[in-house]
C-alpha cells in the first residue's frame, strides 16, 4: 500500500521543514463541521495553525466565528475579513490599547475579549469609552483548569458590574475545560457534564436577572465531541485542524487525521544503532518529555537526546539508513511546533507546491 505522506520532490525541501497537507486540512474542517452539525455553533481556535490561508479555507466552508489567543492572531483573522473574532484572553497593560486600535482599524470584524475581574474590566471600559467605542466581553469562567477565570458561583456579580461600565458590554461566557483528558470518552463526558452544570446554573441566574441569553463558548479539543452536542453552545476546538500524536493517543474516538508533519533528515550515523537527525529544540515542541515526535517511516526510532539543532535517535540497526534519508514525523504537540516555523511547505498532489507564512507566530503584524 502506498503511504499518504511521502513527497515526490523531497530533495528540493530543506530540512527541518513543516509540511502541511492541504487536502487533509480541508477534510478535517469538514469532519469538525459534521460533528457539530450547525456550522454557526463552531468557533475554531486558530492558535494551532496561525496561517491566513488556513483561516480562508475555514471561511470557504462557511465558518464565520473564530477564537484566538493573541493580538497578532486576531489581526490575522481581520486581514482575511473574518466577521466574528473572540480574543480568548484578558488584555492587560499595552494589549488594551492594541485591541482598541485593532477595533478601529478593522471595523468590518466584530471583536470581543475575555475578562475575569473588575479591575481588568474597568481598565478596558475606560480605554474604549474614551475612544467612543463599546467592546463586547465574555466572562472567563474557571471550571477546573485553574489557569485563569472566575469560578461560576462568583460570576454573577462580575457580570452585573460589567453591565454598569460604559465602554464594555457583557454578552457571554467562556468555559475552557482543557484539563479533562481521560482517554475514556464516557469518563470525560461525565466530568465535562458535571462542570457544565455550573455554567448552566449561571446562565439561568443571568436570564432570571433579565439579561439577554448569554453566548456560551465552551471547551477545546478534548471536550469537543461533548460540547458539539449541546444546544446553544459554541464549541471551539483548535488542534483538530492538523491533529497530533498526543491527541491521537488520548482522544481515540475523534476521527481527525494527521495533516501536518515535520520533515527531517539523517545527518550522521553515530554507531551501529544510533542516528542523528536535524530536528532540534528549535524545530519540534520541546515542552514534553521524550518522545516529542513519532516517525511514520521509522517507527522503531526512539529519541534519546536533543539539543538546539540535533536529535539523536536509537534504532535497531543503522545499516538500512543513509546520511540524507528523510524522516517524516508527527509531533506529539503540533501547536507550539507550528510556531517554530516562519513558513509551512504546502503539499498538494504528492508534492510541495506552495508555501504559506505562519504569519501569526509573530507577536506583531501591524498593530
Amino acid at each position: 500500500m502506498t503511504e499518504w505522506y511521502p513527497i515526490a520532490n523531497a530533495e528540493a525541501v530543506d530540512s527541518p521543514a513543516l509540511l502541511v497537507y492541504a487536502d487533509r486540512v480541508r477534510a478535517n474542517i469538514r469532519v469538525a463541521i459534521g460533528m457539530v452539525g450547525d456550522v454557526n455553533r463552531l468557533r475554531p481556535h486558530v492558535k494551532t495553525h496561525k496561517m491566513a490561508e488556513v483561516a480562508r479555507m475555514m471561511m470557504d466552508e462557511s465558518i464565520r466565528k473564530f477564537k484566538c489567543a493573541t493580538i497578532a492572531e486576531a489581526e490575522m483573522l481581520a486581514l482575511v475579513q473574518a466577521p466574528d473574532v473572540l480574543l480568548a484572553y484578558q488584555p492587560i497593560g499595552p494589549k488594551i490599547d492594541r485591541l482598541r486600535k485593532l477595533v478601529e482599524q478593522y471595523p468590518d470584524t466584530q471583536f470581543a475579549c475575555l475578562v475575569d475581574n473588575v479591575a481588568a474590566a474597568r481598565a478596558l471600559a475606560v480605554a474604549f469609552y474614551e475612544a467612543g467605542q463599546t467592546l463586547p466581553v465574555l466572562l472567563d469562567l474557571n471550571v477546573g483548569q485553574n489557569r485563569t477565570g472566575i469560578v461560576p458561583e462568583n460570576a454573577l456579580a462580575l457580570y452585573q458590574a460589567c453591565a454598569e461600565l460604559e465602554g464594555i458590554a457583557p454578552v457571554g461566557l467562556h468555559a475552557y475545560d482543557g484539563h479533562l483528558r481521560d482517554p475514556d470518552l464516557a469518563v470525560r463526558q461525565q466530568q465535562c457534564d458535571e462542570g457544565f452544570v455550573r455554567v448552566k446554573t449561571l446562565v439561568d441566574q443571568l436570564t432570571a436577572q433579565e439579561f439577554a441569553a448569554p453566548v456560551v463558548v465552551a471547551g477545546g479539543s478534548p471536550s469537543f465531541p461533548i460540547h458539539a452536542r449541546r444546544d446553544g453552545v459554541e464549541a471551539s476546538p483548535g488542534t483538530f485542524i492538523f491533529w497530533d500524536w498526543g491527541y491521537r493517543t488520548i482522544l481515540p474516538e475523534q476521527p481527525f487525521q494527521f495533516a501536518a508533519l515535520v520533515l527531517t533528515r539523517v545527518i550522521s550515523r553515530i554507531d551501529a544503532t544510533t542516528l542523528c537527525l536535524d530536528l532540534g529544540h528549535k524545530s519540534i515542541a520541546a515542552e514534553n518529555p521524550f518522545p516529542r515526535v513519532k516517525f511514520l517511516n521509522a517507527p522503531d526510532a526512539q529519541p534519546v537526546s536533543q539539543s538546539e539543532e540535533h536529535l539523536v535517535v536509537q534504532v535497531e540497526a543503522t545499516s538500512p539508513y543513509r546520511v540524507g534519508d528523510v524522516f517524516y514525523g508527527v509531533p506529539i504537540h503540533i501547536c507550539p511546533t507550528v510556531a517554530l516555523y516562519d513558513t509551512a511547505q504546502i503539499v498538494q498532489n504528492g508534492r510541495v507546491e506552495d508555501h504559506w507564512r505562519v504569519v501569526a507566530r509573530d507577536r506583531f503584524i501591524h498593530i
